[in-house]
């Protein structure tokens, strides 16, 4: 068990007194000052050790302070800090290259730019869509989410949260139904083929009705819905997309930033269907929590931008790269693959025991990417989703009681959702707490009604 000096805690403790001067548009699931974290656990300033489920939002999936990649990082400090990326190459982004290439779900997708955030690259992904085909138009999935930059806030549809006051958003962009029952009004044991046909019938309208084909670069889809709920896509729907692409020359993007990187028990979740995307989006867990995100994409796509209308100061730091290398050779070298499989069925055979919950909707996702949705409180007349008036949802009172437990958990979308996303490297042991933790939370409230 790892303890954190006590000089560690007393100069976080000082700084306590400025969280008042943190910007209010932040929102936090808890107040607490992180002193440090190791592996599956984080310590607060005041000596509480949290089991950590959310691993920064999907970020730090080898769990905090991994040695591997701590050191590569350290070592990489004291060579070379930062290669900007228009001055010349740095060798850990070459390598990281020589990483990545054997792990895409097509070989088609053989030439790579690094930028820092997962926002900044899906705006890269929607200008490489814009200059390759010399159309402008973006169709995206409802509920989705890539973004809160301005370009990114236009795409994105989970909450209105992200845009709200920041209007207006950019233009061309058109929303279209995600295969997700909650969505369309229909029963939760409706077949992922008859929403899939739904959702394509529906994306058939946008296409005849609002962009047609000549206007429309691309058409951006999570494989796994992130912040509209934690939402596999189903293989019958990937497949329609792919066709509908294929047939009006639409660039299919898939924006793998939370379900890449074996979070979903595949390297990438789009491996899954066995679609071929155009251009592939990724962030998060590749770097395992260094900032560092990407996109992949054909030659003959890429080179269609011309030189200099791609970049950014810190795009491809070399710090970041190095740390992803050492994330790569230690998803093989600590056989994360397998644990994920192993530890996905421990928390899926654990959640599945509280569906006979009548509070409890549905349990779903992949890997070590779950959610439990439960059902919603009767909201206030005249409105369909609890408002801030209203008392607190489901959702939020587990996950406010999973904290006082000693487990950090959030809660995703508009409905009454809560989302696993602990370390890829977690135990038997800590999964087995986690799940312990949890059911007791939500019995719990459930009792208090």
């Amino acid at each position: 068990m790892f303890r954190p000096t006590r000089a560690v805690f007393a100069a976080a403790a000082a700084h306590a007194k400025y969280t008042a001067n943190v910007a209010r548009g932040v929102n936090r699931l808890s107040s607490a000052i992180l002193a440090s974290g190791k592996g599956s656990y984080v310590e607060t300033t005041e000596g509480k050790r949290l089991l950590d489920f959310t691993s920064g939002i999907g970020v730090t999936c080898l769990g905090h302070a991994h040695p591997k990649v701590s050191e590569a990082a350290a070592k990489q400090c004291m060579t070379l800090v930062h290669g900007q990326c228009s001055i010349a190459h740095h060798a850990p982004g070459l390598e990281l290259i020589d990483r990545l290439l054997p792990l895409m779900p097509d070989a088609s997708l053989d030439t790579f730019f690094f930028s820092s955030t997962g926002a900044e690259a899906v705006e890269n992904a929607m200008k490489l869509a814009r200059a390759a085909t010399g159309k402008q138009n973006i169709i995206v999935m409802r509920g989705g989410y890539h973004g809160r930059s301005v370009g990114t806030m236009a795409l994105t549809t989970s909450k209105t949260v992200y845009s709200a006051g920041f209007f207006p958003l950019m233009p061309g962009v058109y929303p279209t139904t995600f295969p997700y029952w909650h969505q369309m009004g229909l029963p939760v044991d409706t077949p992922p083929a008859e929403l899939a046909q739904k959702a394509l019938f529906d994306l058939s309208l946008i296409l005849s009705q609002q962009s047609s084909g000549k206007d429309t670069a691309a058409i951006i889809i999570e494989p796994v819905l992130g912040e509209g709920g934690y939402v596999p896509v189903s293989p019958e729907y990937m497949r329609g997309l792919r066709e509908v692409c294929d047939k009006h020359g639409i660039l299919l993007i898939c924006d793998e930033v939370q379900s890449g990187f074996l979070r979903t028990g595949k390297y990438f979740a789009t491996e899954y269907s066995g679609v071929r995307p155009d251009i592939m989006v990724m962030a998060k867990g590749i770097a395992n929590g260094f900032p560092l995100s990407a996109i992949a994409s054909r030659r003959e796509l890429m080179d269609k931008q011309s030189p200099g209308s791609v970049g950014g100061t810190y795009a491809g730091n070399a710090v970041a790269c190095a740390a992803a290398v050492a994330v790569a050779d230690a998803f093989k070298e600590e056989r994360i693959l397998e644990n994920v499989q192993a530890r996905s069925r421990q928390l899926f055979d654990s959640l599945n025991t509280l569906r006979s919950n009548p509070y409890v909707l549905d349990v779903r996702g992949a890997g070590l990417m779950v959610a439990t949705e439960f059902a919603s409180p009767t909201p206030p007349a005249g409105d369909i989703f609890v408002n801030a008036q209203a008392p607190k949802s489901m959702a939020s009172r587990v996950s406010a009681r999973c904290l006082e437990k000693g487990m950090l958990l959030l809660t995703t979308s508009v409905f009454e959702t809560v989302r696993f996303i602990p370390p890829l490297n977690i135990s038997e042991q800590e999964m087995a707490e986690g799940c312990s933790i949890f059911k007791e939370a939500v019995e719990e409230v459930v009792k208090e009604g």
